[in-house]
């Protein structure tokens, strides 16, 4: 019978002394929670896995240095978002602006739970799908495909105020739902997705 680790310094004792049962229920606990994290942010599932199984590895390789106190949940959220952030850096050019979302996404995730992010992510997606279907549609076209308001508006055959003042609705209603952090998230969901389909 696998022993349950309810105990966090019971569990990085057993892990510092390569324990590969207290391994096992690290892997077991954690793995699946941590995938949909990664995918969340990534939108790739076999990234996610991929980046979810380097952050495990990595931990049971530096076991010797974890500390009695470490909380090992936080560790493994805050390493997954790390993993991704470094994967979307790999793959793209990182502009001042994509650097200052960046900043305060990790501003989140050190400020807040480790699921805060995701919290945020799934209000962002819920206000979208919430807006009403031509303002959802105009303010899709522009963040997830990146056209611009005149390729927007020739595309819809609607007049370039009309595409703008929809896109200004789609960021007020948003904002409501998130605050101030609307813009990073927004390039988590996006920009820095796309990685998956480069």
């Amino acid at each position: 019978m696998k022993k349950n680790y309810r105990n966090n310094s019971d569990l990085i004792l057993e892990l510092k002394k390569g324990n590969e049962n207290a391994y096992a229920y690290l892997v077991e606990t954690y793995n699946h929670k941590l995938c949909l994290y990664a995918n969340s942010l990534v939108n790739d599932i076999s990234i996610s896995e991929d980046l979810v199984q380097n952050v495990f590895i990595k931990v049971w390789e530096r076991r010797d240095n974890l500390k009695v106190d470490f909380p090992i949940k936080s560790y493994l959220y805050k390493s997954v978002y790390n993993a991704c952030i470094n994967e979307y850096k790999k793959n793209q050019s990182v502009t001042a602006l994509e650097k200052k979302y960046i900043e305060e996404l990790d501003r989140i995730i050190e400020d807040k739970d480790e699921a805060a992010l995701e919290k945020l992510i799934g209000l962002v997606k819920e206000a979208i799908q919430e807006l009403p279907p031509k303002c959802k549609e105009i303010f899709l076209l522009s963040k997830k495909e990146g056209l611009t308001n005149i390729e927007i508006s020739e595309y819809l055959n609607l007049s370039k105020n009309t595409i703008e003042r929809q896109i200004n609705i789609a960021f007020s209603k948003i904002r409501e739902n998130v605050g101030g952090k609307t813009d990073a998230i927004l390039f988590l969901l996006f920009r820095f997705q796309s990685l998956s389909k480069d």
